[in-house]
Order: C-alpha cells, then structure tokens, then sequence
C-alpha cells in the first residue's frame, strides 16, 4: 500500500479520498489507481468499510436514585456511497457517537427504576439505535446494531440488594421449614384422634351389646317368675320372635328401605332362635 510512480493502490473494503490542489475530486474504489501529482492530484486519506465497534460507559441515576453504570456496544460504519461526508465531515467519529449515545441514555434511565432498567434494556438500546441513526446518517455512517451489554449498579448498592435477598431467602427457607413441621403435627395429631375415636366408638359398641344383654336377662328372669310353669328358654324364644316379626314390620313400613332376604316359617324362627340363644350365652358366661 503506498504511492509509486503516480500509482497507488486501495484495499479491499477500502476506499480513498483523492484531491486536487487541496480539493476533493473523487471517491477511489479498491484496485490500483494513477494519481498523478505533477499535476495536483493526491491521496488525501483512505476510509475503512469495514464495521466498527465501540463501547461507551455511561454513569448515570435511576428513578429510585440508584447510580448505575451502563455500558452500549455500537456497531457502526462508513457508507460507501458517502464516503465523502463520512472524512470530511467528521473529525472525531467515535467521540461524536459517543456523545449521541450519553445524551439518549441519561434521558431515559432516570425516568426508569432500578428492576425496569434491567427488564426495558432493549427499549433503551433500540431508543439509542434510533438517535444514532438519524444523526449519524447525515454525516456519512450507518449504524449497523446497538446493544446494551451490561447494567452495573454502584458496589454499595448491588451489596446491599445481595444482602435483602438472601435475608429473604433464609426467611422462606425458615417458614417452609416451620410449615413442613406444622403439617407433621396435624399429621401424627389426626391419627391419634381417630385411633382414640375407634377406640371409644369400639368400648360404646361393647357396652351397648352387653347393656342389650343384661336387659334380655332380666327381662326373662322376671317373666318367669311372673308366669308359673314357663322356663327361661320357652320365655327367650317369645322374646326372639316377637323381635322378629317387628324387624320384618320395620322394613316393610320403610320406604327406602333394601331388599332383605331371610329363611320364613316356623322352622326358620326356630333356627334363628337358636343362633341368637347360643351367641347371648356366650355373652353372659363372658360376662361372668
């Protein structure tokens, strides 16, 4: 790349700016080109094509007055069709864009609270993209992309925000900790209570029956002494019947009542007879 003998070459994604007696001419694609100097003719510069990145740092104030420090990445270059306006235009690039990107940036954060700077971030950057392009374009560049690469909020800050939510997340730990005993509690305490439940409803169950036991008892005891000639078995297989044939009267009275199906007749009152007997006996010689 130089100047020999009147010729120069450009490189690819290159071009020169070429003048004549100090006056620009003409834009030089990339190749090998004649500039004559013993006529006036000079390369005044060359201009990259080529994107270009550049980082700006940015400090400013929260909403909720946090300072945080924002860096955009802008991704920018010449266009070739103005590569005029973009060398001569312009002294400082990098200085002009960041200046644009300042300006958008401490205009929008501020009106933002700390957790909405981090959820908005491509607002903001699409918000700065915006600027820079119209801006910029009037000055021979185009702004490929911007993005907001990073949000730093001041040590102090980002200690003090560590140290609430790890507060908090011990509090949760505690509270589900205190929660999973509570549940344990209920647990073991419902199973005592039914235990205890079947344990009283069992004991009323047996002192019903023996209850029912004593009253047949004394029922017939009293019959026969009432009624000379009658025993105690002729006075029980009364008692079984008549409760028989009541039993039989209830569930026809009933309207809802379900379809019993149980052996009739004589023969049959006197089996059931029999089996009640045999089972109250069992009862009372347990019971003595």
């Amino acid at each position: 790349m130089g100047q020999s003998l009147c010729c120069i070459q450009v490189d690819q994604s290159t071009v020169g700016v070429k003048e004549k007696f100090g006056k620009y001419t003409d834009v030089l694609e990339p190749g090998c080109h004649c500039v004559p100097w013993c006529f006036g003719y000079q390369l005044a510069g060359r201009l990259s094509l080529r994107v270009q990145q550049l980082d700006v740092k940015c400090e400013t104030k929260t909403k909720d007055n946090v300072f945080v420090t924002v860096v955009a990445s802008i991704q920018y270059r010449a266009v070739a069709e103005n590569a005029a306006d973009a060398f001569y235009k312009l002294s400082n690039t990098k200085a002009q864009i960041q200046s644009y990107v300042f300006d958008v940036i401490r205009a929008s954060v501020p009106r933002l609270e700390l957790d909405s700077v981090f959820e908005q971030k491509n607002d903001i950057a699409k918000a700065v993209e915006q600027e820079l392009e119209k801006a910029m374009s009037a000055y021979g560049f185009e702004i490929v992309q911007t993005l907001i690469v990073d949000i730093e909020p001041d040590v102090r800050v980002k200690k003090a925000m560590n140290e609430i939510n790890a507060g908090k997340y011990s509090v949760l730990r505690v509270a589900a900790n205190e929660k999973a005993e509570a549940e344990k509690i209920l647990q073991i305490k419902k199973a005592e209570g039914e235990a205890e439940s079947k344990y009283l409803s069992g004991l009323g169950i047996a002192r019903q029956r023996q209850a029912i036991v004593d009253g047949l008892r004394d029922s017939v005891l009293a019959f026969s002494e009432n009624v000379p000639g009658t025993s105690a078995k002729d006075v029980m297989d009364m008692v079984l019947v008549t409760q028989y044939f009541d039993t039989m009267k209830d569930i026809g009275a009933a309207s809802k009542s379900s379809a019993v199906f149980i052996p009739h007749g004589p023969g049959a009152v006197r089996d059931v007879a029999s089996q009640i007997r045999q089972g109250l006996l069992q009862a009372e010689n347990v019971h003595h």
